[in-house]
């Protein structure tokens, strides 16, 4: 039987993440039954979907290694997919698109092999290079720099970037942290998430002066800088369960992760004000699509990677 317990760090997160997502709930329903207009269904929408993603990604990551690389694997597919799906492409540009797909499974496989030395340069390196030669075998110049930047881009987010956060278990448990890679999976999930929750409620809060007006209009000074500093205490608080880090170290990691949140939000923002497009995609009810979810984790994932790496194993 599983450890549902404490004692278990992993799964004591999990409890109490459904824990919240119960009092969320029950809020969000008291809350609909006095809005006669209904003005809050975009709410309870969101936190449906929360139910649903936090199931999935809670099976996944307690199931088995396999299990949990094969879900990272689809949601860089479902996030590629959707990328391709909004990007104005050439009719030449169909025949890589093929190529392109099948970096995902191949990029993946290193991840589940632990082959590091491949796994940093495959896309950046082979990819990079032998796609735009599959693009040129076409013979079509016309708008060449325009496809092969949109590909060679759409693949380093949503494959390399996110890989990076399934290569995560391949950091073992150690005497300090039992819950190894896993915690650090947990860990880096909770507070990337939580910081965009954390920034959009401070910034309904207190939100006056605006940061990027012409990006994103909503983000603030005040959300983002009371966002940063919950994620930063959260950091501090999960860190003894979930990881190896000291005091300082969590503190640092949780602004860090705070800031590249932000920073992949609103890169997202004005790649679709760009294409005039809301969402990307409209697969999450209340949330949009599978890049409108990850878009902040693109960046902290690649970087949490390598500053746990450097510092810790």
């Amino acid at each position: 039987m599983p450890d549902f317990s404490i004692s278990n760090p992993i799964h004591a997160s999990i409890i109490a993440i459904f824990g919240l997502l119960l009092v969320s709930s029950i809020i969000v329903f008291f809350i609909r039954r006095k809005d006669e207009k209904d003005e809050h269904k975009e709410l309870a929408d969101r936190v449906k979907s929360w139910w649903f993603m936090i199931t999935i990604f809670s099976l996944a990551i307690l199931t088995s290694p396999v299990v949990s690389v094969i879900f990272f694997g689809l949601i860089s597919f479902l996030a590629f997919k959707e990328f391709i799906s909004i990007i104005p492409l050439r009719r030449a540009d169909r025949s890589v698109l093929f190529w392109a797909y099948l970096t995902i499974p191949l990029q993946y496989v290193l991840v589940y092999m632990g082959w590091y030395g491949l796994f940093i340069v495959f896309i950046p390196v082979w990819v990079f290079f032998l796609l735009p030669f599959r693009l040129i075998i076409s013979g079509q110049t016309d708008g060449f720099l325009k496809s092969v930047t949109a590909i060679s881009w759409g693949l380093m987010i949503t494959v390399f970037a996110i890989s990076h956060a399934a290569m995560l278990m391949k950091f073992p448990a150690t005497e300090a942290s039992i819950a190894g890679g896993v915690g650090l999976i947990m860990f880096m999930a909770i507070l990337n998430q939580g910081n965009d929750v954390a920034q959009y409620v401070w910034g309904k809060l207190f939100g006056k002066h605006k940061i990027l007006p012409k990006i994103s209009p909503k983000k603030t000074w005040e959300g983002f800088m009371g966002g940063a500093l919950t994620t930063m205490i959260g950091a501090a608080i999960l860190a003894p369960f979930l990881t190896p880090f000291s005091f300082i170290f969590s503190l640092l990691a949780g602004l860090m992760i705070a800031c590249a949140g932000f920073i992949g939000d609103v890169t997202f923002s004005a790649l679709k004000r760009d294409l005039k497009i809301k969402d990307a995609g409209s697969l999450i009810p209340g949330h949009g699509g599978i890049l409108d979810r990850i878009d902040s984790l693109s960046l902290t994932a690649p970087l949490f990677f390598h500053l746990v790496r450097f510092f810790y194993y």
